[in-house]
């Protein structure tokens, strides 16, 4: 991004922000344990970790943050508490650095990468730090928490790469015309 973002990019932001807030505040199934949120079915994050891998991880953090707090202001869950805009914002931030780390200054990686991407978020992000926040806040102990985030990743990580694969194809034919450099492309290569 070289420091600035661009009309187009925003643009993209902007509706990834909106995907993000329709899929985690319409289109989850929230399951709930100890009176809180325990394990959530949907792909709320896919926005956040597509605009942090494809766009960098400003762009991911911003798109995260953003998305909890308007979703927030839209449809809220109880009081706010920033502790899950720092999440959501991680969501961003994290496999955009992994795709950064990986690709060594290329602009193109493989799929294994985009692997490390996504494990690297739901590791970080929904095994150890999420719980975490439930449990100073919730008073939700970890052992009873970590296992049932531990089967959403196990669920959810080869979902979501193989859907961000996918994604990244069909990114990369539809803008195609007007290609920039800068822009990740995906190769079918495992590396």
């Amino acid at each position: 991004m070289k420091g600035r973002i661009s009309t187009q990019m925003l643009t993209r932001m902007a509706l990834l922000i909106a995907l993000a807030i329709i899929a985690e505040r319409v289109l989850s199934i929230r399951i709930p344990l100890g009176g809180t949120e325990g394990f959530r079915l949907g792909f709320g994050s896919l926005p956040i970790v597509f605009s942090g891998i494809f766009m960098g991880p400003l762009a991911g953090g911003l798109v995260g943050a953003i998305a909890d707090l308007a979703g927030y202001f839209i449809n809220p869950f109880g009081p706010y508490m920033p502790h899950f805009t720092l999440t959501s914002t991680l969501r961003g931030v994290i496999p955009g650095l992994v795709i950064l780390l990986a690709s060594r200054g290329r602009r193109e990686v493989g799929v294994f990468p985009l692997f490390l991407a996504v494990v690297a978020m739901f590791v970080i992000v929904n095994i150890l730090i999420l719980p975490y926040f439930q449990e100073i806040l919730f008073g939700l102990l970890r052992v009873v928490v970590v296992p049932t985030k531990i089967v959403e990743a196990a669920i959810n990580i080869p979902v979501y790469t193989v859907i961000l694969f996918t994604l990244g194809k069909v990114m990369e034919r539809v803008f195609v015309s007007g290609y920039d450099k800068n822009v990740l492309r995906l190769s079918g290569r495992l590396w």
